[in-house]
């Protein structure tokens, strides 16, 4: 396993790491997650992605139990939550990231993870009903009070990044670290374009989710939409459409050759892309089967099979079809 700084701060987090999104508490129990973080820690993860929304919480719980089963020591992993859609209906409960939300929320998440800090925090989306400042503030003072070591944003604009930077840079508070944004072969220009100036300015870090565009980059929708697969749920009903758009799927065909060529899939020569990308710190990837996991992090062993002429096909046949 190959580890990166996030962003420009000194914490190291696996290139790789395994995040709950979907799966947890939806499609695999305790005892399941229990079995897959261990076997990504074994590999080497050392970071794994949670979120209050996921599940209405319960990925959360899910993910707190397998934790305290583990028994890793708390300085051998590192976990995150998001905030930002509520558990709640009603004023200061959701869609919301004011002062009042925030300290409230972060006492939840402790309570369902079972423990007395999280590693990592996001904002899980930008609030324009609320003053970045006052937002600001609530973040630096959920570190401050030892309940979050970093925190950052989640698909954030870069001028609304660079605000709170600043922000934090003129009161002398804790400022954000790390952004995470969807980036897949797909989805290139948050990544690639708008967040670039914002890698050298104030060291900002990626931890980068849906490397394989919620399944399209695996090849299983090519031919429609698989019985239990993530396009078959019904909570993920508006993910149908791009799964099953003919262009990107005729492209994913293209991309298999490739993919053959090294000795690989097109799912891990879809994360090994992500994970290629300087800024990237993390590429967080989903599992809810062993064997799945395992597959996902071979993709560790095509990276340094992505030659210039390699990266070159790639772009030849996705970029055009991106955003």
């Amino acid at each position: 396993m190959e580890y990166r700084r996030l962003g420009r701060s000194g914490l190291q987090v696996s290139v790789l790491s395994y995040g709950s999104w979907v799966t947890y508490a939806n499609q695999i129990d305790t005892r399941a997650a229990r079995e897959c973080m261990a076997a990504a820690f074994d590999a080497g993860v050392n970071f794994f992605d949670n979120a209050e929304v996921y599940a209405a919480g319960q990925s959360e719980v899910v993910m707190g139990e397998a934790i305290k089963a583990l028994g890793w020591p708390r300085q051998s992993y590192i976990v995150s939550t998001k905030f930002y859609w509520g558990l709640s209906e009603g004023p200061n409960q959701k869609n919301t990231l004011n002062r009042k939300y925030l300290m409230h929320a972060i006492d939840g998440s402790l309570k369902r993870l079972q423990l007395d800090h999280v590693d990592l925090v996001f904002c899980h989306r930008p609030d324009a009903n609320t003053p970045i400042e006052e937002t600001v503030w609530a973040m630096s003072d959920m570190i401050r009070q030892g309940k979050a070591l970093y925190w950052g944003t989640s698909e954030w604009s870069a001028d609304e990044i660079r605000a709170a930077w600043e922000i934090a840079e003129r009161h002398h508070l804790h400022k954000p670290v790390m952004e995470q944004p969807q980036y897949h072969l797909f989805h290139r220009r948050r990544v690639e374009k708008e967040y670039a100036r914002l890698y050298e300015d104030i060291g900002l870090g990626l931890t980068t989710w849906s490397p394989l565009a919620s399944g399209l980059l695996t090849g299983k929708y090519r031919q429609g939409i698989p019985a239990g697969s993530r396009g078959s749920m019904e909570n993920l009903s508006f993910l149908r459409e791009q799964l099953t758009d003919p262009a990107k799927n005729e492209a994913v065909g293209r991309l298999e050759e490739i993919a053959r060529e090294l000795d690989a899939s097109v799912a891990q020569l879809a994360i090994a892309w992500c994970a290629r990308h300087p800024h990237v710190s993390t590429v967080i990837t989903g599992a809810s089967r062993l064997e799945q996991l395992r597959h996902n992090l071979g993709a560790l062993d095509v990276l340094p099979r992505l030659t210039p002429e390699v990266l070159e096909r790639i772009d030849e046949i996705s970029k055009p079809l991106a955003r």
